[in-house]
């Protein structure tokens, strides 16, 4: 999938939502325990309820990985089932060695046809350029995150005092390009995304922890906006946990509305 393919789905559904597709069994409405498959009944509902505002999709394999084996099938038949045309994305934070990485990108890009994986860059280019080889891919580098642990590394400063996350920044862009790589950086981190835009002005950025963990969309959009909007901004819990009753659907749907409609105004004011 291309940035012009991306920034064409955002233009047609006027909205730039990722949704994170992290079910925990235990927190799913009671009604559906009695499904012989809860969680792929869960996941299909959200997409169901969803795929008119949410241009990408991000599983976290954590949630399905605790599952084991069924969690994996389950996964797989997640992503059999979303339409071709939103973008998909493993939220996975790999990073290892080359010959690893190579076998980890044809994992999740061949066998699974995720779109991007998420990705830690800090073994270095040799572990992240094995992700770029695959055409219409795209690895999506963490650069600051939204966690509050963020501080412990990513804000050290160099000599220069440019903190860390901005070296990786400088770094990295010539290892891919525009069209074949992300980075994420957190709605908490709103004060550094002007610095972000600096480094990496054409790139988008995948953007979480706007809703459950506090980050404004609106402060985000202004610092982080470009032309092609260059944003996927990505809400879990407070769209798919909108509700634990039997409306869960509804109540996703109405939350990613309202985020939907806020973010075509921004749009419109920037882009």
């Amino acid at each position: 999938m291309t940035s012009k393919e991306i920034f064409a789905e955002i233009k047609r559904k006027q909205s730039f939502l990722c949704v994170g597709l992290d079910p925990v069994l235990e927190k799913l409405p009671r009604h559906l325990q009695k499904e012989k498959d809860p969680v792929l009944v869960f996941n299909k509902t959200i997409i169901d309820h969803t795929i008119d505002q949410a241009v990408a999709y991000k599983p976290n394999l954590a949630f399905y990985e605790a599952m084991g084996a069924e969690g994996l099938d389950i996964l797989q038949k997640t992503l059999e089932y979303l339409p071709a045309e939103v973008f998909t994305i493993a939220d996975a934070k790999r990073g290892d060695i080359g010959n690893t990485s190579n076998l980890y990108a044809r994992a999740f890009f061949e066998k699974m046809n995720f779109d991007a994986i998420t990705i830690a860059p800090y073994m270095g280019e040799d572990s992240v350029t094995p992700f770029l080889g695959f055409e219409g891919k795209w690895a999506i580098l963490l650069a600051l995150t939204s966690n509050q642990g963020s501080q412990d590394f990513q804000l050290i400063t160099n000599r220069e005092n440019q903190p860390l996350f901005l070296s990786v920044l400088e770094k990295s862009k010539s290892w891919g390009s525009a069209e074949n790589m992300m980075y994420v950086v957190g709605a908490t981190q709103v004060g550094h995304i002007e610095a972000v835009r600096k480094v990496v002005p054409e790139h988008f950025l995948l953007v979480p922890g706007v809703g459950a963990q506090g980050g404004s969309l609106e402060e985000v959009a202004k610092a982080g906006m470009n032309e092609q909007c260059g944003l996927l901004v990505n809400s879990s819990r407070g769209i798919i946990y909108a509700s634990a009753g039997e409306d869960f659907g509804m109540a996703a749907k109405k939350e990613c509305q309202t985020l939907q409609a806020s973010m075509e105004k921004l749009l419109n004011a920037y882009c």
